[in-house]
């Protein structure tokens, strides 16, 4: 197994990390025989970093189970807590306290605020006291590292990145999302800032291993390089340098065999040019299914009437090149407001026209968030965006007169 240090922590870290969100699964449930023979095999592999979260179904009670028998004390524990069910400072020392319940453990090694999507989704938690509440729980050992995930677009990425001192984050990257999300250029910035950076969706949920369009698969299977896409894909992320800790939802021992395998020959700038060149035209063949020719620069923003239109495009691109079905649903999680932040969906614009006079590639920008709109936002999301909405102005209120 290779080891890569965490950033300014110092910590080693395995470079193949343990996502615990997508556990196997019998009759509708965490399969935990299986689960913790899985786990073992990792860990006697070398692999020490477990990511879980507070609101993944079960995840940390079965990983507290498996890792107390013995386990405990040779790996780093990643959990995370939501903004979404967060509304005062005994909220979140309710969901730490829970969490170190059910992972049986008098600590959490990695500890992030999940998900954030905006500067304004972590200002609100800011203004809820979450500053002080880290270093209280930092101070009495409950937790030994702060950090954050993320799922909005670069800007505002960077301008977290330098508002705290955080220790860490995890961030979307793999040669799909090269330019998307914090991209590059936030994996570059959070890097100079010695942050560790963990890495999610390597396999954008495995969409990158999964059977290819026919004629993309055959570039893979005519250029001679061998190794399956997946292969590829986790290669290509752990090519680069600055990132730590890749994490993977292994959940057949086919997967986790193959990681382990790949895992332990991928040091940064081991690609060949025909590998890279090789990838490359894959994502090439890829881009060609793009609704939307966005690179996601930012230039357009910040919109007038609130829509994040990177991120609108991102998902709608997304859609279009992997025909996936989940991508509604990641589009309302990230765009309807669910982290506090405001809503920023494509159904928002106003037709003011700001964003075409400044984009670069002259994209007919409000043209395409209407077809957004059409494609990503089915009858009842903006009822569900309106009810969030009311949530956290009534939850607003009801915190704001509780410090009276």
């Amino acid at each position: 197994m290779q080891y890569r240090v965490m950033g300014k922590t110092g910590d080693r870290i395995s470079v193949l990390g343990y996502g615990c969100m997508r556990f196997p699964k019998l009759n509708g449930k965490i399969d935990e025989e299986r689960t913790k023979r899985q786990i073992y095999t990792a860990i006697e592999a070398g692999v020490n970093y477990f990511d879980t979260a507070y609101i993944y179904p079960s995840s940390e009670t079965v990983l507290g189970n498996v890792l107390a028998g013995g386990y405990r004390e040779k790996v780093m524990i990643a959990s995370k807590i939501p903004p979404l069910l967060v509304h005062s400072v005994k909220d979140m020392e309710n969901i730490l306290e829970t969490q170190l319940k059910r992972l049986k453990t008098d600590y959490i090694d990695y500890y992030l605020v999940h998900s954030l999507n905006s500067k304004e989704g972590w200002d609100r938690m800011k203004r809820l006291g979450i500053e002080s509440f880290l270093e209280k729980a930092k101070q009495e050992g409950r937790i030994r590292r702060i950090g954050f995930s993320y799922h909005g677009e670069g800007r505002d990425f960077k301008d977290i990145v330098d508002d705290y001192p955080w220790d860490f984050c995890q961030i979307q990257y793999n040669y799909m999302d090269e330019n998307a999300q914090a991209g590059r250029e936030g994996l570059m910035h959070a890097a100079a800032k010695g942050l560790g950076i963990s890495v999610m969706e390597p396999l954008r949920g495995g969409l990158l291993a999964a059977q290819m369009p026919e004629h993309i698969d055959a570039i893979w299977k005519n250029s001679g390089i061998g190794g399956t896409p997946a292969e590829w894909a986790l290669r290509w992320v752990w090519n680069h340098p600055e990132v730590t800790v890749l994490l993977s939802g292994m959940n057949e021992e086919a997967q986790l065999s193959e990681n382990l395998r790949v895992a332990d020959s991928s040091v940064p700038g081991s690609l060949t040019e025909k590998q890279k060149e090789c990838i490359d035209a894959v994502k090439k063949a890829l881009n060609e299914k793009l609704k939307v020719g966005c690179t996601g620069c930012g230039y357009c923003m910040p919109c007038p009437a609130g829509v994040n239109i990177p991120v609108c495009f991102s998902y709608y691109n997304d859609k279009s090149i992997y025909e996936d079905k989940t991508v509604g649903m990641q589009y309302m999680g990230m765009l309807a407001g669910m982290d506090g932040g405001k809503p920023s969906y494509a159904s928002l614009c106003k037709d003011c026209g700001k964003c075409e006079r400044h984009c670069p590639q002259n994209i007919p920008i409000r043209a395409h968030l209407k077809d957004v709109s059409k494609s990503m936002e089915p009858f009842y999301f903006k009822p569900v965006a309106g009810v969030l909405g009311g949530y956290y102005k009534l939850r607003g209120r009801f915190v704001s007169k509780g410090k009276k």
